[in-house]
């Protein structure tokens, strides 16, 4: 029941993310905004690990907890975000990161001896063609060019480049948890891979020059809601899951993160939702069943 019940949250909280990276939009830039979020996240750990005197990661388990948290948060959302700045479909890049869990299944076979059976391999299939259909007005939207930045164009194979590169980032990040770091306590890892994460955005930051912030009650909320439930609550929830059970079986839930996040956009700002869309919604669900059985 814990599994079922931790697995909802997850899913639930972690399509919110596509709702505050619109959300904050007007107020923020993006990798600004992941900067406060993931450092916010840090502390809200550092203060859990301190209180409760857990043992802190050393040496090169620390290095590999930066690692593991600048793959799964900071390379993934930094070079997604820059990707979608750059001309990229938003439709286009949360269809290529519904990949990730079939990338993880097929590498964590060979890695970890984690093998899906036939039925659930057709549930990870069905799960991409859930989660095509529910994006297919966006897809159909995404036009074939790049827009420019403010250095000039962005070639349109380095954008796809870095987009690929996104979704192998928090594919290896996923699957680095399995490795020696699910023995460290998750208060602490979570503190330190979150500080992992914080420093690749910076990098991306003052590599592209970000500055806009502009104080507002919606930046405030989404701040929170990123630094508590999406960075603190949804991954810390994915790491659980990955560690406690087979990864494949784990990330097979984020297909059904797009196909809410169109609903949530439903419902709070008025987006379409046809029948197709809820189509893919039902297909998704159905293959998530299937990949997890």
């Amino acid at each position: 029941m814990l599994v079922v019940f931790n697995a909802v949250v997850f899913v639930v909280l972690w399509s919110t993310g596509f709702v505050v990276a619109r959300a904050i939009k007007p107020y923020a830039d993006p990798n600004l905004f992941l900067l406060a979020r993931f450092g916010g996240t840090a502390l809200l750990f550092m203060a859990a690990a301190f209180f409760a005197r857990v043992e802190w990661p050393r040496g090169r388990a620390l290095g590999k907890h930066l690692l593991a948290g600048a793959l799964l948060q900071g390379v993934y959302l930094g070079a997604g975000y820059w990707a979608v700045a750059q001309g990229m479909s938003a439709g286009i890049m949360a269809l290529l990161g519904a990949l990730q869990p079939l990338l993880t299944a097929a590498v964590a076979a060979p890695l970890f001896g984690e093998r899906l059976s036939g039925r659930g391999w057709t549930g990870m299939l069905l799960g991409l063609a859930g989660v095509a259909l529910v994006l297919e007005p966006k897809l159909a939207a995404a036009t074939a060019t790049v827009a420019p930045d403010h250095a000039g164009n962005v070639p349109e194979w380095l954008v796809v480049t870095v987009s690929i590169f996104a979704v192998c980032a928090i594919t290896a990040g996923t699957l680095i948890q399995k490795t020696s770091l699910s023995k460290a306590d998750i208060r602490s890892a979570s503190a330190v891979q979150n500080v992992g994460a914080a420093i690749v955005v910076l990098v991306f930051a003052l590599a592209l020059g970000e500055h806009k912030w502009v104080p507002s009650p919606a930046l405030w909320v989404s701040l929170a809601w990123g630094i508590v439930m999406l960075s603190g609550v949804s991954v810390t929830l994915l790491v659980w899951m990955v560690r406690r059970g087979d990864a494949a079986r784990a990330t097979a839930l984020l297909f059904l993160a797009p196909p809410l996040a169109a609903l949530e956009g439903y419902v709070g700002f008025g987006e379409t939702l046809t029948i197709v869309q809820v189509a893919g919604f039902v297909v998704a669900l159905i293959g998530v069943l299937l990949a997890r059985s």
